[in-house]
């Protein structure tokens, strides 16, 4: 069975509901994923948007989360640990947790939420980047799974 990953506020393709955006709560929406392959050892979660006018715009670093987990509530503090296990990275807007959509007006841009299962746990510091995280996994990736959702303002 492929690894997936899903979230019970919008399906693949969907809208995400602005709760989750800076038009609203902005609150993570609640994700969760299947079984991992065989050897994981921890959990990484990027969330970005390359639709963004200045270029991919960072809005979620999550890393180290435990290879038993199997989904993140919604509304994840927005503290550097994670209660259950495991770091929040900095993002795009410099803030530390989810930061959520708030593109300019006009065409929705697509937002990528993007889970990897890695057979590490990475040596990385509070509020590590993207680029700190995606340089760690390097080598150690043994699937990845993609939920995409859209916003419009």
């Amino acid at each position: 069975m492929a690894f997936t990953v899903t979230s019970t506020a919008f399906s693949h393709g969907g809208d995400i509901p602005r709760k989750h955006t800076c038009e609203g709560q902005d609150v993570s929406p609640a994700l969760s994923w299947n079984d991992p392959p065989q050897g994981t050892q921890s959990y990484a979660l990027i969330a970005d948007d390359p639709d963004a006018p200045v270029g991919t715009w960072v809005h979620w670093v999550a890393y180290n989360l435990p290879p038993s987990s199997r989904q993140l509530p919604e509304g994840v503090a927005k503290t550097e640990d994670i209660a259950g296990g495991g770091r929040q990275g900095i993002n795009d807007f410099r803030r530390t947790g989810y930061g959520g959509p708030c593109p300019p007006p006009g065409t929705p841009h697509r937002y990528f939420f993007k889970l990897y299962a890695l057979n590490a746990t990475l040596n990385l510091k509070p509020k590590a980047s993207k680029k700190d995280v995606e340089q760690a996994m390097q080598g150690h990736i043994l699937a990845q799974a993609e939920l995409m959702g859209k916003y419009k303002r």
